[in-house]
């Protein structure tokens, strides 16, 4: 079964936000690398486009948040959380992020992309020269670092691609170096 079919199966071919039955896309939840059905939904082209472009979010179209927001789901409940933390200015949002649960795992999902969190609440990655580090970017090291746990020694100079950022601490990412993943201070690094 494709994943549309999966997909339409779930929700009975409906927006899984809105309840829409027409123009309906597979949105693959970010950071998701993987996708799936875990980790997509089936929405509308509304929905798609005012997720995707959030200075152009009617509040009022979210109100169907109400409902969407119970769903058994994953990947609808992050968007959902997301959604409403985001417009939670309006004043309803907030009431209905009061009522929210969400576990562990899916909250640390939902607030992943620091989307809907305020400035104060997001977690930003610097590198040595205060340069904001995101998911993907590639850096190198500026000190030699010795890998706790065992005798490897990351030199200086060292590339390290594709990091991967620690969503509780702004001080660490992750990284591979010479085939091992280790977690890397931010101060010892350099964006490319």
């Amino acid at each position: 079964m494709s994943l549309i079919q999966a997909l339409q199966e779930r929700s009975g071919s409906k927006c899984e936000l809105c309840t829409a039955t027409n123009n309906l896309k597979i949105y693959e939840v970010p950071p998701m690398s993987a996708g799936g059905v875990d980790g997509s939904l089936l929405a509308c082209k509304t929905c798609i486009d005012q997720i995707e472009n959030p200075d152009t979010r009617d509040a009022n179209h979210w109100r169907c948040l109400n409902d969407s927001m119970w769903s058994e789901h994953r990947a609808v409940q992050v968007m959902a959380w997301r959604l409403l933390s985001s417009l939670k200015a309006e004043g309803w949002p907030q009431d209905l992020l009061d009522m929210m649960y969400l576990d562990d795992d899916i909250l640390a999902f939902a607030k992943a992309t620091n989307e809907g969190l305020d400035d104060s609440e997001k977690i930003i990655h610097r590198d040595v020269n205060g340069v904001i580090l995101e998911a993907g970017d590639s850096v190198v090291l500026v000190k030699d670092l010795k890998v706790k746990g065992s005798s490897m020694v990351a030199k200086q100079g060292t590339a390290v691609r594709n990091i991967r950022l620690d969503h509780e601490n702004a001080e660490y990412i992750e990284g591979k170096v010479d085939g091992q993943q280790i977690v890397i201070i931010t101060k010892y690094v350099k964006k490319v």
